[in-house]
C-alpha cells in the first residue's frame, strides 16, 4: 500500500494483513503516514536486507505487527530480530521469511529458519524481490516437508482463481495459511483496484 485514501478503502475489505514496502528501490516504496485502520488488520513492513535497527525503527514508528523479510537474511539474523522485538520492545511482531521459487526448490533450506520465524512465504523468483506478477509451479509445494504455516504469493489474480481453487483443495495446501496478493490488483505501483479485490474476496470466501 502507498496511498492513504486507497489504504482506507482496502481496509474496509477487512484483509488480515496490509503491507508497506520499506525497500527504496521498489516503485511501491512507502515513506508516509499510515492512517487509522482497524486494529484487526496487521500492518506489515516489507524489508529487503535492511539492518535490524532500520526494521525496529519502522516497527516502532508505524506500530507494525508483522515484518516480511524478502532478502538474504540469515537464520541468525531472524533469531536476533525475534529476540530484540520480543524482549526489549515487549511486543508480539510476526516474522515472515520469504523464499523465491522458480521451477524447483531445496526445502531443506527451511529447517534452520523454523525456530525463528512465524511463517514462510513462497513467491516467484524474478528480477526484483516481489511484485513480479508471475506464478511459480505450485505443485512444487507438494514436497513441502514442514508444519510451519506459509503464505502463497506470486502472480495471484482474478484469472488464477480456478487454479487457486484447485490448489487450495489439494494436499499441497495443507499448511497454506494466507494468500499474499499484490501486483495483479494494481492500477499503478502501490495503488490497488478496490473493485477487483472485492470480486476476488467474494470468489475465494
Amino acid at each position: 500500500m502507498k496511498y492513504e485514501d486507497n489504504m482506507i478503502a482496502i481496509s474496509e475489505l477487512q484483509p488480515d494483513y496490509l503491507g508497506f514496502i520499506f525497500y527504496k528501490k521498489s516503485l511501491r516504496f512507502f515513506d508516509a503516514h499510515i492512517p487509522e485502520i482497524p486494529k484487526s488488520i496487521k500492518k506489515t513492513g516489507v524489508f529487503v536486507n535492511s539492518s535490524q535497527e532500520e526494521i525496529i525503527e519502522k516497527v516502532i514508528q508505524h506500530d507494525l505487527l508483522a515484518v516480511q523479510l524478502h532478502g538474504s537474511e540469515s537464520p541468525e539474523f531472524c533469531s536476533e530480530l525475534k529476540d530484540y522485538i520480543s524482549t526489549p520492545l515487549n511486543v508480539r511482531v510476526e516474522i515472515i521469511k520469504v523464499f523465491s521459487i522458480k521451477d524447483e526448490f531445496d526445502f531443506t533450506t527451511l529447517k534452520q529458519f523454523e525456530a525463528f520465524v512465524d511463517y514462510f512465504l513462497f513467491d516467484t523468483k524474478g528480477r526484483l524481490p516481489g511484485g513480479n506478477g508471475v506464478t511459480f509451479d505450485w505443485k512444487v509445494l507438494e514436497n513441502y516437508p514442514s508444519e510451519k504455516p506459509f503464505f502463497l504469493s506470486g502472480g495471484i489474480g482474478l484469472e488464477t482463481i480456478p487454479k487457486l481453487e484447485a490448489f487450495l483443495n489439494s494436499k499441497a495446501s495443507k499448511y497454506c495459511y494466507a494468500l499474499d496478493i499484490n501486483s495483479k490488483f494494481e492500477i499503478a505501483p502501490g495503488l490497488k483496484n478496490v473493485e477487483e479485490l472485492t470480486t476476488f474476496k467474494k470468489a475465494i470466501s
